[in-house]
């Protein structure tokens, strides 16, 4: 396979001393790769060295199969757009004029705009939904307002390649997507490579064809994410050691209540979650069941008490699992019944109910949850 970019032992520091070494990277043309890791990892200084903003260290970057040392910084930008976090402060420049920059590859030595790169600026705000910034003066912009129109410049250079470190960086939730989207239809429909960095792993996860995991002195990973990403990935890669990732939902778990189970769950079906989070944000340990292995209960569950009692999927829960299941809540103080349907597979989960019942210990709907802080309290 012929890569368009690619990355040969490449090692890259400040001042001559090597902050990452051994990063071989290589990358198919119209492809997205995302890099991840903690700060100070040195994604953006990866980002910086493969765009020539430093000087890498040791090592060969390549695009095209060409070595990119030699070109010239005019050549460099025709070929690659550059958006860091680095913030720039034109001064009594609108937004159009900011957007019209990229055009300057093109122009002759005067830099005088043609009616064509006219039309590009425009083409490049309406692509970022900011034409209607285009006459306002760039330093009157919120964070997330700058952050497109830089990504309009990069954009209007009309690159093969382009670079961007934590894109998202300030823009809501909205504007993430919008700036994702664009990214991946400029990947699929313009045929153009995308390498950024991101710190919302989810969207990375979801959005990248390649994932670069960055920690330490070296790559920890390279590859397609459901390749490289395992269940604990996340976990080391962040060096978690309050909560959890969950790489199925793709959300975090904050810390797990420690302790003995105060409260029994009866779940499933999706119906727990709320407990659960409910639980956890009042530092309440838990205990539940009986939850089978594929439901969307058992993975938060798993994430956020030690005491949940599994059982495999698509198969009737057993006498064994229920007796676990009973120790637990006889154990408790108070059962939530969550509220899931009870069906041919799940009705040991009723005789749980009918159990706490027998023994006198309070059960509370999932809509009463108040009532179990108060009774904590």
């Amino acid at each position: 396979m012929e890569y368009y970019f690619k990355t040969e032992n490449l090692a890259v520091g400040y001042n001559g001393k090597i902050l990452i070494y051994d990063i071989n990277v290589q990358l198919e043309k119209g492809k997205i790769l995302t890099l991840i890791g903690p700060n100070g990892a040195g994604k953006s200084t990866i980002l910086k060295s493969i765009t020539r903003q430093l000087e890498t260290i040791r090592g060969t970057v390549y695009i095209n199969a060409q070595e990119i040392s030699s070109w010239s910084p005019k050549d460099m930008a025709k070929e690659v757009a550059v958006v860091l976090t680095d913030r720039i402060r034109p001064e009594l420049m609108t937004c159009a004029e900011v957007v019209a920059m990229g055009r300057y590859p093109y122009t002759n030595l005067f830099g005088k705009l043609t009616p064509k790169d006219m039309d590009v600026v425009r083409e490049a705000l309406e692509r970022v939904h900011a034409l209607d910034l285009a006459g306002q003066y760039f330093t009157t912009l919120s964070d997330g307002q700058r952050q497109r129109i830089m990504l309009a410049r990069a954009i209007c250079q009309e690159p093969e390649i382009i670079v961007l470190d934590e894109p998202t960086a300030y823009l809501d939730i909205r504007h993430k997507i919008e700036l994702l989207n664009i990214l991946r239809e400029m990947a699929q429909k313009k045929n153009i490579t995308v390498i950024m960095s991101l710190h919302e792993i989810d969207l990375a996860i979801k959005i990248s064809d390649y994932l670069l995991c960055v920690k330490g002195n070296t790559i920890e990973a390279f590859g397609p994410p459901d390749v490289i990403l395992g269940n604990h990935t996340i976990e080391h890669l962040y060096e978690l050691r309050n909560g959890s990732y969950n790489l199925l939902f793709g959300s975090i778990e904050l810390t797990k209540p420690e302790g003995a189970p105060k409260v029994f769950v009866v779940a499933g079906g999706g119906y727990g979650i709320a407990c659960y989070r409910a639980l956890q944000k009042q530092e309440i340990p838990f205990a539940t069941g009986i939850l089978f292995e594929n439901d969307v209960d058992c993975q938060v569950a798993l994430e956020l008490s030690d005491h949940a009692v599994v059982t495999p999927a698509f198969e009737a829960m057993t006498d064994v699992q229920f007796q676990k299941a009973s120790d637990l809540l006889l154990r408790c103080e108070a059962v939530i019944d969550a509220g899931t349907p009870v069906g041919t597979l799940n009705q040991l989960n009723r005789k749980l109910l009918r159990l706490a019942e027998e023994k006198n210990i309070p059960i509370y709907r999932s809509k009463d949850r108040q009532e179990v802080w108060a009774w904590n309290t």
